[in-house]
């Protein structure tokens, strides 16, 4: 089976890791905590209470951090970045503290050098066609 779709299967069976008493308490936020009580019932692992994560529910680790596409994501913040990059195993993406006239030439450079871009932007800029 390719990989990539066994991490898309796994990621479908995986449970929801919410923070203990999230729903009870909203300013507490769904994001994970690990429950650290002496006599917390999601700690010991109480049938109702919930999941705790585990090595187990992780992707394989030939395909982890890699795009859906099956490339490998390069964060790209100016053109040196872009220096000896593979298109056929890597794309890029354009950081979001980029400006836009530099944009312009990542996403120049990118064509010629057939990289894909994974955040393309339609940018105008006065003086530039």
């Amino acid at each position: 089976m390719n990989l990539l779709k066994l991490r898309k299967a796994k990621k479908k069976v995986k449970p929801p890791f919410n923070r203990q008493n999230a729903k009870i308490h909203a300013k507490l936020g769904f994001m994970w905590r690990k429950p650290r009580g002496r006599k917390c019932k999601l700690r010991r692992h109480v049938k109702s209470r919930g999941f705790l994560p585990h090595p187990g529910y992780g992707s394989p680790k030939a395909v982890r951090f890699m795009h859906p596409s099956g490339l490998e994501e390069i964060l790209v913040s100016n053109l040196n970045d872009m220096n000896g990059l593979n298109s056929e195993k890597q794309c890029v993406r354009i950081a979001t503290t980029v400006g836009n006239r530099k944009k312009v030439d990542i996403q120049k450079k990118a064509e010629e050098m057939k990289i894909r871009i994974l955040n393309p932007k339609k940018i105008e800029l006065r003086g530039v066609k």
